[in-house]
C-alpha cells in the first residue's frame, strides 16, 4: 500500500481559495497512491483562531468540493485534512472529511479533544462525540485530530472498532516537535497499528509549525519523516503487518481494564 502524506505550508499571504487550488493540484499529483493524507486546518492554520468564523464551511462546502474532484481525477482515497465546519445550528467544528477515489463522502470526522484549554479552538468550537474508522481495500483506518494524539483511550477505542491503520493530520507546533514524533510512537506500539501522522509546515497565526509529517509501523519504528518545510512524504507499507505482529505478539489480548475488570 502507497501513503502520501502533503505536509503543506500554511503562511498568511497566500489566500485561502490560492492554497485550495494549489493543494488540490498536490493531491492530483498523487495518482497512483492508494492514500492522501492533508494536515489539519489547511485552509485557515490551526491557530488562525480569527479566521475560523469566516471560514468555516458546511460538510458541502467548497473545500469538499474541490477535494472531492482531485481525489476523483488522482484515483485516490482522501483523507483531505480537517476544515473549520459550520454546523446546521451554527456551531462551529474541527472536521475531517475522507473521500473516496470516486470524490463520495466515506466518512467525518468531528474533533473530539479541541486544544487551547480555555481559549482558542476550545471554546470556538464543539467537540464531536463519536469514533470514526473507515473500511478501504486493504486496511481499516482509524481516524483522529491533532491533539486527540494525547489521548490514548480514543485510539484504543478504534482499534477496538478494528482500526489497523491510524491517521493523524495535525498542525503541530514546533515548540512541542518532540512531543509529536514520541506520542505518534506510542500509539503505534500500544496499538500494534500503523500510525500516519501529517503536520503542517509554515507559520499558523505567528506560531511556527513543526512539520516532520511520520509514518511509523506497528513496531514503532519510523518508516519515514519529513523535514520541517512543504513536503510530499510517500511510503510504502505492508497493511498484513499489523496482523501479523499482533499474532506474534499478541499484548492487546491481556487487555484488563476498559474491558471486564476483576473482581476484588
Amino acid at each position: 500500500m502507497r501513503a502520501s502524506l502533503l505536509q503543506v505550508a500554511v503562511n498568511e499571504d497566500e489566500p485561502v481559495e490560492s492554497r485550495r487550488r494549489r493543494v488540490a493540484d498536490m493531491v492530483r499529483d498523487q495518482a497512483g497512491a492508494d492514500l492522501v493524507v492533508l494536515p489539519e486546518l489547511w485552509t485557515t492554520g490551526a491557530f488562525a483562531y480569527e479566521e475560523f468564523g469566516s471560514e468555516a464551511e458546511p460538510l458541502d462546502g467548497p473545500t469538499r468540493e474541490a477535494m472531492a474532484k482531485a481525489a476523483s481525477d488522482a484515483g485516490v482515497w482522501l483523507h483531505a485534512g480537517s476544515v473549520p465546519e459550520r454546523g446546521p445550528d451554527g456551531t462551529l467544528y474541527n472536521t475531517s472529511l475522507v473521500l473516496s477515489p470516486s470524490g463520495d463522502l466515506a466518512a467525518a470526522y468531528r474533533k473530539i479533544h479541541r486544544f487551547g484549554f480555555d481559549q482558542g479552538e476550545a471554546v470556538l468550537m464543539g467537540a464531536g462525540d463519536r469514533l470514526v474508522t473507515v473500511r478501504l481495500p486493504h486496511t481499516t483506518l482509524g481516524v483522529a485530530t491533532c491533539y486527540d494524539l494525547r489521548f490514548p483511550e480514543l485510539f484504543r477505542g478504534l482499534v477496538d472498532a478494528g482500526a489497523e491503520t491510524l491517521v493523524v493530520p495535525a498542525g503541530w507546533p514546533e515548540r512541542r516537535r518532540s512531543h509529536w514524533t514520541l506520542l505518534a510512537r506510542a500509539r503505534a506500539v500500544e496499538n500494534q497499528a500503523f500510525v500516519l501522522a501529517c503536520g503542517t509546515a509554515g507559520t499558523h497565526a505567528g506560531v511556527p509549525q513543526a512539520g516532520h509529517s511520520v509514518v511509523v509501523d506497528p513496531w514503532g519504528e519510523v518508516l519515514a519523516e519529513a523535514g520541517p518545510g512543504e513536503e510530499v512524504l510517500t511510503v510504502d507499507f505492508d497493511p498484513a503487518t499489523v496482523a501479523g505482529t499482533r499474532e506474534r505478539f499478541p499484548a492487546l489480548k491481556d487487555r484488563v481494564l476498559g474491558l471486564d475488570r476483576p473482581r476484588r
